[in-house]
């Protein structure tokens, strides 16, 4: 099967939201047991979707979608969130796609890095961004732990 593989921007009245939510729900689902504390896919509706295409950005591949990320533009980086790839479609370099999409959108915006934070649990995804060209830049504890739950890597634009 083949896909249009060109990013599409979700507006809020698209449609599109119930589908992310599911996307994100099955892509995250792996994560369950193996972070601490849960993932904060566990608050998204597909409201709080809506209003993330209308405060920020959220592109997907194809529609339905088999892939999403949700782009925050900050003072001086564009975080990229819920980078999310069907399983059925992984390994054919979508995920890469919307990194370097996030990359040309702060590069439009005129910010200089784009910024993620990935769970210190899933090493598979720091090896993953790593390879993308991201370096860490920290650590963060999510409130009540003391130890880091989580590292912040970035990308500079060039």
């Amino acid at each position: 099967m083949t896909i249009d593989r060109a990013p599409i921007r979700v507006h809020p009245d698209s449609g599109q939201a119930e589908a992310i939510l599911d996307l994100i729900r099955r892509c995250f689902a792996s994560m369950e047991g193996r972070i601490d504390p849960p993932s904060s896919m566990h608050r998204l509706t597909a409201e709080t979707i809506a209003q993330h295409c209308h405060d920020g950005e959220v592109w997907i591949i194809s529609t339905p979608p088999v892939a999403c990320v949700f782009l925050t533009p900050k003072a001086d980086c564009l975080y990229l969130g819920k980078l999310a790839v069907d399983a059925a479609w992984r390994g054919q370099g979508l995920a890469a796609l919307l990194v370097d999409h996030a990359m040309d959108r702060a590069r439009a915006l005129g910010l200089n890095a784009v910024e993620l934070q990935v769970r210190v649990e899933l090493v598979e995804n720091h090896r993953a961004f790593a390879k993308m060209g991201f370096v860490k830049t920290g650590e963060t504890a999510h409130p009540g732990y003391d130890r880091p739950t989580s590292i912040t890597m970035q990308r500079a634009v060039l």
